[in-house]
């Protein structure tokens, strides 16, 4: 009988290794974090975050889609959404002859042309229990990319439904991660979850528990939150027991923050005993997005003039990390290195945190003399792109770099 579910690769990784470095490697940037992360280009200084880009999770997901590609290539392909929050990489996809399986506005993914013969992967944020199950059901080839660290939420959110505790997740509801970690409830029949997008929705939550005065009613709670919990959640009887988790590519600090509130809401109405036995925070964060966000925060303390970070705009954790920047430095959020025009030195940029924030393009964005320039990337953006990038700043400031990144020439 043949197997249908891989999660552990093909074993070609040494067959696809050639093809992606030669798409995705920058020369560039590995000359600049041979010199220390910091290097200079005619009177410009440029400082790269000492972790950026492709973190283990995206980089073993892309693996597992090219290696998909070379072992199946006689058969359908498809992919869940999309492999990571990167236009870039999913343009590549797509070239590769991989189909893409987009959601309704709903979040509901239509599997109906879905065959036993197909292959389909599953992308790095995961997908629901009820659609994996689908797709299951099927009995199409499953390549599963889900991240470890995801796996890692996802564990702890089954052990919180397992032993009678809601999930309080800090994410976006909307996001597949968040959804696919809040669907891990369901495999415990009284399984509950609250999703909680920032402080500002977590106070409402420990205004509840706590029982403050002003804090929602009952039907005003529920209201609030009706897209944003399980089917059938009752404040009154699922904030009694807690356990907090996090959508991997938030904010770590908010996240621990969020927890904190949480905990001491439930010390000042029910006392430091019943918390100590009905609130649960394990250790949720991810690394990689730690990581990248601790190299901003070090890079911060001494400002460049300027900061570009290179990512999607539906990608959570690039949008995090241009939030973090621009609270020290004029920063501008491009999703590719086609955002800096070299002809007209224009930039198109992303100037707010929300997803949906619209472009705006800017002329004179950059100094006239000599000036800072830092660089930072979400975790799925691919070197490249990120040296593309670099080089475009550069030509517009009337800099040779003396290097020949492919699509910025």
């Amino acid at each position: 009988m043949e197997e249908t579910y891989f999660r552990k690769g093909f074993g070609l990784k040494a067959e696809v290794k050639p093809v992606i470095d030669a798409e995705y490697h920058s020369a560039l940037l590995e000359q600049i974090r041979s010199r220390g992360y910091t290097d200079t280009f005619g009177d410009v200084t440029v400082r790269l975050a000492e972790e950026f880009g492709f973190c283990y999770g995206v980089d073993r997901a892309v693996d597992y889609a090219y290696e998909t590609v070379h072992k199946f290539g006689d058969r359908r392909i498809f992919l869940v959404g999309e492999i990571i929050h990167n236009p870039h990489v999913n343009k590549r996809m797509t070239e590769m002859g991989i189909r893409f399986i987009y959601p309704d506005p709903d979040g509901v993914f239509d599997f109906s042309h879905l065959t036993s013969d197909d292959v389909v992967i599953l992308p790095a944020f995961g997908v629901t229990l009820h659609d994996f199950h689908r797709l299951r059901e099927v009995g199409c080839i499953l390549v599963d990319t889900t991240c470890g660290s995801v796996l890692h939420v996802w564990k702890r959110v089954d052990e919180y439904a397992r032993d009678g505790f809601t999930a309080l997740i800090h994410g976006k509801y909307h996001h597949e991660e968040s959804r696919a970690t809040a669907s891990q409830v369901d495999k415990h029949p009284n399984g509950k979850y609250v999703i909680v997008r920032d402080m500002a929705e977590a106070i409402l939550v420990c205004d509840y528990v706590a029982n403050r005065p002003g804090r929602m009613d009952r039907e005003a709670f529920m209201h609030h939150f009706a897209e944003k919990a399980s089917v059938g959640f009752d404040p009154d009887r699922d904030l009694l027991d807690i356990g907090v988790a996090n959508q991997t590519t938030m904010l770590a600090k908010e996240s621990l923050a969020i927890g904190d509130r949480v905990r001491t809401a439930m010390i000042e109405h029910f006392g430091e005993v019943h918390a100590a036995a009905h609130y649960r925070s394990f250790g949720t964060i991810c690394s990689a997005t730690q990581e990248r966000q601790d190299a901003v925060v070090k890079m911060m303390a001494d400002p460049p003039d300027l900061m570009i970070v290179i990512g999607g705009y539906n990608s959570s954790n690039t949008n995090h990390l241009a939030h973090m920047c621009r609270q020290h430095t004029k920063t501008f959020h491009i999703e590719d290195s086609s955002c800096i025009d070299v002809e007209t030195g224009t930039i198109r940029h992303k100037p707010e945190l929300a997803a949906t924030a619209p472009e705006q393009v800017e002329t004179d964005w950059l100094p006239s003399g000599p000036f800072s320039l830092g660089l930072t990337a979400g975790a799925s953006t691919p070197n490249n792109k990120i040296g593309e990038a670099l080089l475009r700043v550069l030509r517009i400031h009337g800099v040779d770099a003396g290097m020949h990144e492919v699509a910025a020439v």
